[in-house]
């Protein structure tokens, strides 16, 4: 997974060559001291009391609400922001910035004390009804533990984002069974992001109409398909994320879950090893389905299987419906999807439904 906003020579190199975010976030984990221990009498514990924990959602956007943009991660461009506040303001909401928004700490958005406060005052602040990242990059892991969640189920807020904001989104579900949205982000950018994505982000956060998603035939994972029914939590977001957060505070409980997935920039090769991981710990073994989204610019070797290749031959001997091919992430035309919410699954139909994600 790397931002398409990112300037590769701004990521530092290690043995010569560039340290991708993949190797970024596992020498962060590394760092932290990061053995990953699944299925310990522990882990097994936390995630039956996690699957008793009523979900909670925020009530829908109206126009005078109060939004906080924030930047958990790198720092968003100022003429792409402009025209997120603008879309945003035409919905008549009131936009304020987080302090740190435009800041720059190497390749963050300020030092991780900044972003940190920026998060923790949008999320505590009884006024602001909605967070929006202003854009992904790097950095939400090292932050997101230190997250505060502890009065979100009283006060439950709209928060949105993708990519690099899966984390929060993690974090956010596990431990306050909030309900939130993989979206665009407010750093926009036109030409990916038209009418059409404004307006299910918009639908997505200020109604309570169910969210339906139906397989574009044009994206890379449209072919591949295991036919068959099933509902469970929507649950999930960029896989690189995903697969870097084994066992830390934001990786939430996929059992009976159907599994939502995309990524951007990462080898056909690359599915297979986050995959693999994902199967080895058994994640995959407990889920109900699976959904695919936008698998943009996998590039791999000629003669290699492609990105299509490697995700059946990965997911088709699960025994669970498989759906791929559905506009959410990082490529053009992205749609908005509730994270957290009962979900049904149609694969021959090639529909995703999911509940409205606020009330």
């Amino acid at each position: 997974m790397r931002d398409s906003e990112i300037d590769a020579a701004s990521i530092p190199r290690q043995g010569g060559a560039v340290l991708s975010r993949r190797n970024m976030l596992r020498a962060g984990a590394v760092a932290a001291g990061g053995t990953v221990l699944v299925g310990t009498a522990g882990q097994t514990a936390q995630a039956a009391q996690r699957r008793t924990l009523t979900p909670v959602k925020a009530r829908a956007l109206v126009p005078g609400d109060r939004v906080r943009v924030v930047s958990p991660g790198s720092t968003p461009n100022p003429t792409l922001m402009a025209r997120g506040i603008e879309i945003l303001r035409g919905w008549g909401l009131e936009v304020e910035l987080g302090q740190h928004v435009y800041a720059q700490y190497g390749y963050l958005a300020g030092t991780d004390a900044q972003r940190l406060a920026d998060v923790n005052d949008a999320l505590t602040d009884p006024g602001v009804r909605a967070v929006f990242a202003a854009r992904g990059g790097y950095g939400t892991q090292r932050i997101v533990d230190r997250i505060d969640v502890s009065g979100l189920r009283r006060d439950p807020k709209v928060v949105v984002g993708f990519s690099d904001i899966t984390s929060i989104h993690g974090r956010l579900w596990r431990e306050a069974g909030l309900l939130s949205f993989y979206g665009p982000m407010v750093n926009w950018t036109e030409s990916r992001t038209g009418p059409e994505s404004a307006e299910a982000l918009r639908r997505a956060v200020m109604t309570t109409a169910p969210v339906t998603i139906t397989r574009d035939p044009a994206e890379t994972a449209a072919s591949v398909m295991v036919p068959g029914r099933a509902t469970g939590r929507l649950l999930g977001g960029c896989l690189t994320l995903l697969s870097t957060s084994l066992g830390a505070k934001d990786s939430p409980d996929l059992d009976d879950a159907i599994l939502f997935f995309e990524d951007v920039d990462e080898a056909p090769y690359s599915y297979d090893m986050m995959l693999t991981e994902l199967r080895r710990v058994g994640v995959l073994g407990r889920v109900a389905g699976v959904v695919i989204g936008q698998i943009t610019n996998s590039v791999g070797e000629p003669g290699e299987w492609d990105a299509a290749a490697v995700l059946k031959d990965r997911l088709y001997d699960l025994g669970v419906p498989v759906l791929g091919g559905l506009r959410l992430g990082h490529g053009n035309g992205q749609l908005t999807i509730p994270l957290g919410g009962r979900a049904t699954i149609d694969a021959a139909a090639g529909t995703l439904t999911v509940e409205a994600g606020v009330r």
